[in-house]
């Protein structure tokens, strides 16, 4: 059958059964399919076989420092929100070899170490997520130095976005203006409509890749009532949000808040822990480890996710610069929301709500920038 000419900005609709056929379609052309799963209790990103292996008949919900897997007998197979992984994993490794270097005879030979490139279908990247991943382009592929590993990667990548018709109480996309729908950046984006007589997706068309591989589904273009449909989902999805974080004058904002008594407030709390910044999917802070085998012959750098919240991360020649709790939630809280936007023109937040969910004590980022924002403490 001839590829479909649809072009990006094409709507189309599939019944539920044709998904495993887009999986297909996919893994056909090269992909290893990636999604969220839920194993022995857990949700997780990992590989995918076929639709039956999403979390269908699970939901869940997300309180400070709680988040909880519901089962539930709805057929959704994409009702799970906010959940710890992210796909910032794939991208940018949590761990990732250098180069090593190998001792012959009185010598070293230093071997650059570039990994394989997996070619990645990324299924179910919520509107959170995808922005995100464009906040990582501007950090790895702008300016002088472009990670190599990470250009190869996203190259090599097909990304399925799904538009949320629900929302998480710890969201806040809405916001911050990142979600809940996909606005670009994907190849497809799904809506999920199930109702008592039908189960199926509009699929936007979000790149000329999108449409080749719609072509081989034969899909048919969605209607007039399918289209106000999935919008009224997604505007389901932000109008329940209570928690928001209002951008505008916000970096200035906290960069006079400096020796605000808030910071002191939020320290007596915060665990110093690095939860936040492990399941931010935009936060990148990493080290370099050298490592040399027993016998002495073989060395390796590695590279490997770190946190601004551990004292050693300030380490330089002798000493912390940032000793106290107070001094690195604020390096971290005016990084992500204030100069983050000098050094990349955006703000390090998208309003997925991790950080919130996953902190062991429920600090949240809306209260506090707020609570600074306004120049009062608030309990």
């Amino acid at each position: 059958m001839a590829e479909s000419p649809l072009p990006p900005g094409a709507t189309v609709s599939i019944p539920l059964e044709d998904l495993a056929r887009l999986f297909q379609e996919l893994r056909r052309r090269g992909f290893t399919l990636i999604g969220p799963r839920v194993l022995d209790g857990e949700l997780i990103l990992t590989e995918l076989a076929s639709p039956s292996d999403l979390p269908g008949g699970f939901t869940n919900t997300t309180a400070p420092g709680a988040f909880s897997l519901i089962p539930t007998d709805s057929p959704d197979l994409f009702g799970v929100i906010g959940g710890q992984p992210s796909w910032k994993q794939f991208f940018y490794p949590p761990r990732r070899t250098l180069w090593h270097a190998q001792r012959e005879s009185e010598s070293w030979e230093v071997v650059l170490s570039p990994p394989a490139t997996p070619a990645y279908a990324c299924i179910g990247v919520r509107a959170c997520d995808l922005a995100a991943i464009q906040v990582h382009d501007r950090v790895f592929l702008q300016g002088d130095h472009i990670d190599p590993d990470y250009q190869a990667r996203r190259r090599a990548a097909f990304i399925v976005a799904v538009h949320c018709t629900r929302a998480a109480p710890t969201c806040f996309c809405a916001s911050v203006g990142s979600g809940p729908r996909a606005r670009q950046g994907f190849d497809l984006a799904l809506t999920e409509i199930v109702s008592p007589k039908a189960h199926y997706f509009l699929v936007d068309v979000g790149s000329e890749a999108g449409a080749a591989v719609l072509g081989a589904l034969d899909a048919r273009r969605a209607t007039p009532e399918e289209l106000a449909a999935g919008v009224r989902l997604t505007a389901r999805a932000a109008a329940p949000q209570e928690r928001s974080l209002p951008t505008a004058g916000l970096p200035e904002a906290l960069l006079r808040s400096y020796t605000h008594p808030r910071w002191d407030e939020v320290a007596d709390r915060c665990l110093s822990c690095g939860n936040c910044t492990m399941v931010c999917p935009t936060c990148f802070c990493h080290t370099v480890e050298d490592a040399t085998d027993p016998t002495g012959n073989l060395a390796e750098r590695r590279r490997r996710w770190d946190s601004c919240f551990t004292t050693e991360f300030s380490y330089i020649h002798g000493g912390a610069i940032r000793t106290s709790v107070k001094s690195r939630y604020r390096q971290w809280l005016t990084h992500k929301l204030a100069h983050w936007v000098e050094q990349f023109g955006c703000l390090g937040c998208v309003g997925c709500g991790r950080c919130i969910t996953w902190c062991p004590v429920g600090i949240d980022l809306t209260v506090e920038a707020q609570a600074l924002r306004a120049g009062q403490t608030k309990e």
